[in-house]
């Protein structure tokens, strides 16, 4: 995650990753091997940055194998919003701006999103 370079400041990131380039968010099959972040990763965000909102491009901001622990890492101290399910198909690395519009539901702890890059 330090690689990232993720510049101060930013308090939005969309990862995308293999997920896009095997076009997972188009299969009709959940495949249980998509990359996402492990604990360790979730945890060195939450300690090295003041990101508000982190968005993946398949199912779950979660690896398969580690997700409660990831959502906690994410939820607990800091209530950064995993943005799940993205289709960053034709999306070229950048700045952009995001706007998310959720469906109003209630009484749920989440909910589908309709998300903008501009």
């Amino acid at each position: 995650m330090k690689s990232l370079n993720i510049p101060k400041g930013v308090r939005r990131v969309l990862f995308k990753t293999l997920n896009t380039d095997r076009q997972l968010m188009h299969k009709t099959q959940f495949h249980s091997d998509f990359t996402a972040f492990m604990e360790d990763g979730a945890k060195w965000l939450v300690e090295n940055t003041n990101i508000k909102l982190v968005g993946l491009d398949y199912l779950s901001v979660a690896a398969y194998v580690d997700a409660a622990p990831v959502h906690y890492a994410f939820l607990r101290n800091r209530e950064i919003i995993p943005l799940e399910g993205l289709n960053l198909d034709d999306i070229q690395p950048g700045r952009y701006s995001l706007h998310c519009l959720p469906l109003k539901m209630v009484g749920a702890d989440a909910c589908p999103t309709r998300c903008i890059l501009i």
